[in-house]
């Protein structure tokens, strides 16, 4: 066997991971694993070598012979090289096993000895690597890996293609790569491989992807804000997005806001290497368009670039900039060059073109950003200008622009002045915490706290580092006394410092009374002191806790928070009075009023860019989605929320335990598992207790869908007690308790069901909450079945689907109808599970569909004669001996009949005593005896 040495290696080893390139990797495993060949392709940077080295690396082992070449520009121009690199090892091993002629040419060609040409010699040659080819093949699969073929020489890759087109059927496969920026050059190479090669484009990383990536290759630690600069300015390119981090890691001073990231020499020569073909006023001309946000041919004349027209068009033939057949914009053709454009460009150079750009903007936010740009020092009117700007860019929802602006006020606002620069520093770490900018936010808010005295600047900076703690405020517990000494005996700061304290109670201690109380003390507290904003957040929040405790003050506090004078902010944020009354409509099971108001507050906070509330209320859409049946919808929702989360690092958990309940109905269950392990691990990472309830209830849910009953028996006894320390009593909460009882029942513990159910009855008959009453009916409707009072089962069941289906619940109503079907009396045909599979291909459940099918499958029918002697038997039991009849074990019986193995060893107790017999060997020899007659 001849194989590269790089490509040795076990054959089960899998390579390094490719961060982000999971999909196309997938689609190049898939045409490999058919003996297919793969060309990877897109631009420079954006990961070929490193996809075509892993798989090289996964599928080299299979090979018996691997040829390798990788070929470079300033190579590219000598004759036959990747022809000598690809078969120069396997010369002697092949040379035999050709003509005369066609071994003269190749050795020559090969080994540089004589004079070969594709003039001279053009078709002995051609035909002498297609003969080398077959006849290693004929040995074993060949995998042929070419790198970098847009620098192949000419002859090479002409030889190449010859024997690529005429292989057939001959086991040799092509994994190659090669860089293309147009559509032309992707086709000229692809015309030279196997015609049955997959053409696979490698295009940029996500956001998410390139902060793993940054973490994967030593440069961890880095803030969300500089992570969304870096793929903002790599445009999701790997190497681009690697080489501006490794240069921010060895910058002494990050860039300051409003500032570029700084662009290594190695980047700038590689994208900036046509610009010297430019002229010096071309140059000049498209700074101006690099340090504007939008820049038009317009907006560059109005900035004093008189020839803005055709120096573009120049740039544009040089690839500097993209043409744009429609609409009139200036765009660079990768963010980098923009970047590295304005980064090599003198200081002097820049403050000039951002003078230029103050007064040729139209827009007021846009000439306030240029002017702070081109100002140096303090300057009270620049300050002033810049925070009505970043006031402005607020109110336009776009809060992640009113704190880069925030901080540009800052700097040049001068000491004394009032407000200070603290000041605005801290109103710009609260626009970073809306937009989402958690770190950025962080760092801020702890820089004050540095050299701040002013009690009400240090308290709202101490509730900045709460807030920016998210659900960890485990991780902030020293701060409570510092801002509660800071706030000294001011209602108003003590109000903010108590209401974060409520949140304490809540998330860390996990006291539902303490935690109410508290919020109780803020809002009197911010009455007493005046801030509206403050005690409607407390009385929001207590309203949300006495709804989930099942406290009777509930809609009464709900009705205090509804009260004017309301807040626009406090209205719409996500633990707002809105949110509030949503949580209510949803648990009171009023699903269309509920799903009308989130739907209305997720469009207010898109439109103030409150990214954290869009997060949770993209969260709770999809939950009201679940609830009314519409699985899919929900999942869609779910996955955008998990996204968003990621992508911000803000309220991941939570996300996480929503798309695993959306995944179990309507997706992937082992998805669905994944995803509620993950809810689980931050919860108990971040000391949560409420939401490791919801993730516990979340993680049981997927098992029971999964068909593992004992895990899920398991995970939600847990959400059990929990929820019984927590002070939680309604059990439209996380709706677990049904579950539970279902999990207990497949297991052999009817007893302990009916317990959950009856704590759990009396709880939802306090409050009201028919859904709930519903879903414990189904329950107890199993238990029952298990007890072998099959019809009373029925009936019940019966009963539930009707109100389930009233009440707009339509997953529950669908789970009702399989258990009914899986309980009824007689004989179950074909066509017998056609209501439950109705009802959940309506509501797109994907994975209660796939238990269908295995339910209907699984299940035989009764033999078509019985034995008279089981006439007199109930029809528990004559089902029971029918399966025992057909050969099947207790436990498959269990399964199929949807009752414990212990139910079934009582059943064939009392089917034993009445027929007279003594052990299921008996009752086949009775179903024997009939078939005999």
């Amino acid at each position: 066997m001849t194989v590269r040495r790089d490509f040795q290696g076990p054959a089960s080893c899998r390579s390094e991971l490719v961060i982000g390139r999971e999909e196309p990797s997938a689609a190049a495993r898939e045409q490999l694993t058919r003996g297919g060949s793969v060309l990877l392709h897109g631009p420079a940077g954006i990961g070929k070598s490193t996809v075509l080295r892993a798989l090289a690396a996964e599928y080299g082992p299979a090979a018996r012979t691997v040829l390798r070449c990788s070929a470079t520009e300033s190579e590219s121009h000598l004759p036959f090289l990747a022809l000598a690199d690809l078969l120069g090892l396997v010369l002697e091993e092949v040379s035999g096993k050709l003509p005369g002629a066609q071994r003269t040419a190749l050795e020559s060609a090969i080994t540089g000895r004589g004079e070969s040409t594709l003039q001279r010699d053009g078709l002995a040659l051609r035909l002498a690597v297609l003969s080398a080819l077959r006849a290693l093949a004929a040995e074993g699969p060949v995998l042929i890996v070419a790198d970098d073929l847009q620098w192949l020489d000419p002859a090479s890759a002409e030889l190449l293609g010859f024997a690529a087109r005429r292989l057939g059927d001959t086991p040799v496969r092509f994994l190659c790569a090669v860089r293309t920026e147009t559509q032309e050059e992707y086709d000229r190479t692809l015309r030279a491989c196997p015609p049955d090669t997959v053409a696979v484009r490698l295009g940029p990383l996500s956001r998410t992807q390139v902060s793993a990536l940054l973490d994967h290759r030593g440069y961890p630690g880095l803030s969300r804000s500089t992570i969304r600069d870096i793929h903002r300015t790599s445009g999701g390119n790997p190497l681009f997005a690697l080489e501006l981090g490794r240069a921010l890691a060895e910058s002494p001073t990050p860039p300051r806001p409003g500032e570029p990231l700084p662009v290594p020499t190695s980047l700038r020569a590689l994208v900036l290497s046509r610009l010297e073909m430019l002229p010096v006023e071309a140059r000049r001309t498209l700074l101006v368009a690099s340090a504007g946000a939008r820049p038009t041919p317009a907006l560059l004349h109005a900035a004093g670039r008189e020839n803005a027209e055709a120096e573009c068009a120049r740039a544009a033939e040089l690839g500097l900039l993209a043409t744009e057949p429609e609409g009139p914009a200036v765009r660079f053709a990768h963010p980098l060059i923009s970047a590295a454009l304005y980064a090599s460009a003198p200081a002097q150079e820049r403050r000039a073109a951002h003078a230029a750009l103050s007064t040729a903007a139209s827009d007021p936010i846009e000439r306030a950003r240029h002017l702070a740009l081109a100002t140096t020092g303090t300057d009270p009117e620049v300050a002033a200008r810049l925070a009505g700007a970043a006031a402005l860019a607020r109110d336009r929802g776009a809060p992640s622009v009113a704190a880069s602006l925030g901080l540009l006020a800052a700097r040049h606002t001068p000491a004394g002045s009032e407000p200070g620069p603290d000041g605005r520093r801290l109103q710009a770490a609260e626009d970073a915490i809306t937009a989402g900018e958690v770190d950025l936010a962080r760092d801020i808010a702890r820089e004050v706290l540095t050299r701040a005295s002013v009690p009400a600047e240090r308290v709202r900076a101490w509730m900045v580092v709460i807030e920016a703690a998210g659900q960890a405020l485990g991780d902030v517990d020293a701060v409570f006394p510092q801002a509660l000494a800071d706030a000294g005996d001011d209602p108003r700061l003590l109000a903010l410092v108590h209401y974060q304290l409520a949140w304490r109670g809540l998330v860390v201690a996990g006291d539902f009374a303490e935690a109410r109380q508290e919020a109780a003390h803020a809002a009197e507290l911010a009455a007493r002191g005046r801030d509206r904003r403050t005690e409607l957040m407390a009385l929001a929040f207590q309203a949300s806790t006495e709804t989930l405790m099942g406290h009777p003050d509930a809609p009464a506090t709900i009705k205090r928070a509804l009260k004017e004078p309301q807040d626009p902010y406090v209205a719409c944020h996500h633990n707002g009075v809105g949110s509030a009354r949503y949580r209510w409509l949803l648990m009171s099971d009023q699903l269309t009023e509920a799903q009308a108001t989130i739907t209305a507050l997720l469009r207010e906070v898109r439109r103030r860019g409150m990214v954290e509330s869009e997060v949770h209320f993209l969260r709770f859409l999809a939950e009201t989605e679940l609830r009314s049946g519409h699985c899919g919808r929900a999942l869609d929702l779910a996955r955008e929320s998990l996204r968003l989360a990621r992508d911000t690092g803000i309220g991941e958990g939570a996300s996480a335990m929503l798309t695993s309940l959306a995944e179990a109905s309507g997706g992937d269950t082992e998805r669905a598992l994944a995803l509620a392990r993950e809810a689980v691990g931050h919860a108990e990472e971040d000391g949560d207790q409420m939401y490791l309830s919801r993730a516990l209830a979340a993680l049981g849910y997927a098992q029971l869908v999964a068909g593992d009953a004992q895990a899920a028996v398991g995970a939600l006894r847990r959400v059990r007690e929990l929820e019984l320390a927590l002070g939680i009593t309604d059990p439209a909460r996380g709706r677990w308790a049904g579950d539970l009882a279902e999990a207990l029942v497949q297991i052999g513990e009817p007893t302990e069901a009916q317990g959950v159910i009856d704590v759990a009855r009396e709880h939802a008959l306090r409050l009201g909450r028919e859904s709930v009453l519903a879903v414990l009916d189904r329950s107890e409707a199993l238990v029952r079945a298990a007890r072998g009072d099959q019809e009373a089962a029925v009936a019940q069941l019966t009963s539930v689907q009707d109100r389930l289906a009233k009440l707009g619940h339509g997953l529950e109503e669908a789970r009702a109808a399989f258990a009914l079907t899986r309980l009824r009396t007689g004989r179950p045909g074909p066509t017998s599970y056609d209501e439950a599979t109705r009802l959940f291909r309506r509501c797109r459940a994907l994975p209660w569909l796939r238990r269908v099918d295995a339910a209907a499958v699984a299940r035989p029918a009764e033999p078509e004669v019985l034995p008279a002697a089981l006439d007199g038997l109930a029809a528990m039991e004559r089902q029971v001996a029918a399966l025992v009849m057909e050969g099947a074990t207790n436990r498959e019986i269990a399964a199929r009949l949807f009752i414990s193995v212990k139910t079934v060893e009582a059943t064939l107790t009392r089917v034993y005593r009445k027929l007279g017999i003594r052990s299921r060997v008996d009752i086949v020899r009775l179903a024997a005896g009939r078939r005999a007659k």
